[in-house]
């Protein structure tokens, strides 16, 4: 073999990483025929096999492992390449991709971007909003710069990244000014058998209320469930029911959707995190987003009671 395929190897890489075809062809777009043939053809040129296969499952072989690891460094050294490179013809400005979780709020996002836009120099924002596990995969593929996202990356993610803070805060439970006069008193023994628009299930802030409502033995009447977290707000906003929000935007929720406070916790923590495959953070905006979230975390008072 003279020449490697990097198509091939970025098919293999993809897959090892994903655990099957099936989820490989989903990140990459891609038929699972198509993938298969890829990794034959690179097994072929390498004379060596890849994978085991055990009904449905695919497991590295010894070689694969090595191969692995290998195409691990090769594309991480791809990455700091273009970060060198990137965006940087004289008076172009500076891009960086971002991927923001669809359970962060818009304001939440909008006040994490927004210091890349401040910068001196020009920056070209391209924000795409999708799940998590979404944007992760884009991200290790260097389709993405950075992911805003409210859940650290663990080990059982199988994606190589790094976690860097941005921020954390307390929340607020808003009404329309007629509910909130029936739910403001007694908080949060108020909410009992109170109409509450809830994230789904899956959120993690939704697994926080749940917690929330069983310590404080309270039941409240789940009136809908929402994926997007805006759209919820809307139904708050016409008297649907109550809802919760981060307080370090209880001011622009208030403004925005002409709610008020009824009552404030922080037992309930969202955390917000800037995820990376790189240990420490180099795209210029994304250092700007990070730096800012130090200062102001650094400056940040004690939530009101």
């Amino acid at each position: 073999m003279e020449w490697l395929n990097y198509h091939h190897l970025l098919y293999f890489w993809t897959v090892a990483k994903e655990g099957s075809i099936a989820k490989a062809s989903k990140t990459l777009r891609l038929a699972p025929a198509t993938i298969s043939g890829q990794i034959r053809m690179l097994e072929e040129a390498l004379d060596q096999e890849l994978f085991s296969r055990t009904g449905r499952s695919l497991v590295l072989t010894d070689t694969g492992q090595v191969v692995y690891r290998y195409a691990e460094d090769i594309f991480s050294l791809g990455r700091e390449l273009r970060e060198t490179l990137k965006g940087r013809p004289a008076g172009r400005p500076v891009k960086l991709r971002v991927g923001v979780a669809d359970v962060i709020p818009k304001l939440i996002a909008h006040g994490l971007l927004q210091p890349a836009l401040a910068m001196p120099e020009p920056v070209h924002l391209v924000v795409r909003e999708a799940r998590a596990d979404q944007l992760l995969a884009e991200l290790t593929l260097h389709e993405l710069d950075v992911v805003i996202t409210d859940t650290p990356v663990t080990g059982a993610a199988r994606v190589r990244a790094f976690n860097h803070p941005l921020g954390e805060t307390g929340i607020t439970f808003f009404a329309t000014p007629n509910l909130a006069k029936r739910y403001r008193n007694g908080f949060p023994k108020s909410l009992e058998r109170a109409p509450v628009l809830l994230p789904t299930e899956t959120s993690t802030l939704r697994r926080a209320l749940d917690h929330f409502f069983e310590a404080s033995g309270v039941r409240p009447q789940i009136v809908a469930e929402f994926d997007d977290s805006a759209l919820l707000k809307v139904f708050g906003e016409h008297g649907a029911g109550l809802f919760a929000g981060p307080t370090m935007i209880e001011k622009e929720i208030g403004e925005q959707y002409g709610v008020v406070p009824i009552g404030r916790t922080d037992v309930i923590r969202e955390r917000f995190y800037a995820v990376t495959v790189e240990r420490k953070i180099k795209h210029p905006a994304a250092v700007a987003i990070a730096e800012a979230a130090r200062l102001r975390n650094q400056d940040k008072r004690p939530p009101s009671e």
